[in-house]
C-alpha cells in the first residue's frame, strides 16, 4: 500500500503541474495546469495552456456585457478544466479588489462579474486570462495522482502564464525544472 503525503509537508499553491506524457485523461494530456489553492480540503487550479474555440468577443456577447477594445476582443477564452465549464474564471494581475478574488501570490484569481465589466470599459487589470471550468482534487487526490506519476511540479514562474504564448507554454514550465518533454520516460523514477 502507497503511503500519502501528509498535507502538511506540501503545499502546491502557487505551483505549476505539469502533465506526465503517459497522462491518460484526455482533459489533461499535455497540459499544464496553475494551482490557485491546495489544502486540507483538496486543491483547485486553472488550466493555462490549452485555448477554445471561443474569444473574448462572443463570451462577453452571452453575458451581454458590451466589449468595443478589438485587442481584448480578439483574445482567446481558454480550458480551465472540466469543473463547472459552464462558470467563468479571470487569472489576472495585479490582484485588484474584485468582488470575488482569491489572492495566489502576485495573481487573482476572480469569479465575480465586475472584473468582465472593467475589462470591457477599460479599467480591469493589466494582465489577464480567461477561462471556463477548472481542475480540482479531492484531499489526498493530487498528491496520489503525483506519486503515480501523474503530474511534475514546479513554482509557478507567473510572467509565463501572461507573456508567453499558450502553445509555448507547456515546455516553457518543462525549461523550469531543466527538462524536456521528448526525453520523460512513461515509468516513474525514469527519465
Amino acid at each position: 500500500m502507497r503511503d500519502r503525503w501528509p498535507m502538511q509537508t506540501i503545499n502546491l499553491t502557487s505551483h505549476f503541474l505539469i502533465a506526465m506524457p503517459a497522462m491518460s485523461d484526455p482533459n489533461f494530456s499535455r497540459t499544464l495546469t496553475f494551482v490557485c489553492e491546495h489544502n486540507e480540503r483538496g486543491a483547485l487550479g486553472i488550466v493555462v495552456n490549452r485555448p477554445i474555440e471561443v474569444t473574448l468577443e462572443s463570451l462577453f456577447d452571452q453575458v451581454k456585457i458590451p466589449l468595443g477594445d478589438a485587442v481584448l476582443a480578439s483574445q482567446p477564452v481558454f480550458f480551465g478544466g472540466p469543473v463547472q465549464f459552464d462558470h467563468g474564471f479571470v487569472l489576472h494581475r495585479p490582484v485588484g479588489a474584485w468582488k470575488s478574488t482569491l489572492p495566489v501570490g502576485d495573481i487573482g484569481l476572480t469569479t465575480s462579474r465586475d472584473i468582465l465589466e472593467a475589462m470591457a470599459a477599460g479599467s480591469g487589470p493589466r494582465e489577464q486570462m480567461v477561462a471556463l471550468g477548472y481542475a480540482g482534487w479531492a484531499p489526498g487526490q493530487l498528491e496520489d495522482e503525483i506519486s503515480r506519476n501523474g503530474w511534475l511540479t514546479v513554482r509557478a514562474a507567473t510572467d509565463l502564464i501572461f507573456r508567453t504564448p499558450p502553445e509555448s507554454r507547456y515546455d516553457a514550465a518543462m525549461g523550469l525544472l531543466g527538462v524536456s518533454a521528448a526525453n520523460l520516460s512513461e515509468d516513474a523514477g525514469h527519465a
